[in-house]
């Protein structure tokens, strides 16, 4: 009696797994292959530049979207559908990749971004307590089901440098890192090379292009100190040593890149 229970319910199963699909397709669903993984190779992070309100209104309803925007308050929204392509990395690369739509998983953070100061430069606000409790929560699961390497946890400027400066340089990647969120850099090891390029002198312009290659930013390969490479130099600065983002070649930063090997 039970076999033949147990027969009954796996023809049932099984019937249930062909279904009948797209214009009465006969479709069988009852076997899964075991070579595959996930599409999403990377999680962008981004500013909102506008209040709560006004960013649950223009990534629903404009022509930019996000798979999850949080709040100020630290509360989550999922706008996107993970299977689905979110719209909100532009134009373009990381390690080469240009397809940052289609593998990526954006998040957009409530936060002003800058506003002019009294001398004319930025002033950078702060993201709370709150939201970097709520993007822990998130980033890890997000992490853990993708299998998501740390140098894939970016920011919206290390993608498009030449365009973006989201999210900021008071983003806090730090503490992300001592969360195991990302990727950092050897600290001690940093300092040893510190002090040896301070003795030895500091590498040439194409010695920084291909660090920052070799690190996943889209930047010219030519040996030039141009408007382009700045762009990417800062952009690793404002992730790595947000104190000072100007863009130029100097020791500490060349130190830290030789401490990412």
């Amino acid at each position: 009696m039970f076999r033949l229970t147990s027969a009954l319910l796996t023809t049932a199963v099984l019937a249930g797994c062909a279904a009948r699909g797209p214009a009465g397709l006969d479709l069988d669903t009852s076997i899964t292959a075991v070579s595959q993984a996930s599409r999403v190779r990377s999680v962008v992070l981004h500013y909102t530049s506008v209040d709560d309100a006004s960013s649950i209104h223009l990534l629903s309803k404009g022509k930019v979207s996000a798979h999850y925007l949080v709040t100020d308050s630290g509360r989550a929204y999922r706008l996107v559908d993970e299977n689905r392509a979110a719209w909100h990395a532009g134009a373009s690369s990381w390690y080469g990749n240009i397809a940052m739509n289609s593998t990526s998983i954006g998040i957009e953070v409530v936060n002003s971004g800058w506003t002019e100061g009294p001398d004319g430069k930025p002033l950078w606000h702060p993201y709370n307590d709150r939201q970097l409790r709520a993007l822990t929560i998130l980033l890890r699961d997000i992490i853990q089901r993708h299998g998501i390497a740390p140098e894939n946890v970016v920011g919206h400027s290390d993608i498009a440098p030449q365009r973006k400066v989201d999210p900021g340089p008071l983003f806090p990647w730090k503490a992300l890192a001592d969360a195991g969120i990302g990727r950092w850099y050897d600290e001690t090891g940093a300092a040893e090379h510190l002090a040896r390029l301070q003795l030895q002198g500091l590498p040439d312009t194409a010695w920084f292009q291909q660090q920052l290659q070799r690190l996943g930013y889209a930047c010219p390969q030519d040996g030039v100190l141009d408007k382009p490479t700045i762009n990417a130099l800062a952009a690793f600065q404002m992730h790595y040593r947000p104190a000072l983002h100007d863009g130029q070649p100097d020791a500490e930063t060349a130190a830290i890149m030789l401490a990412m090997l």
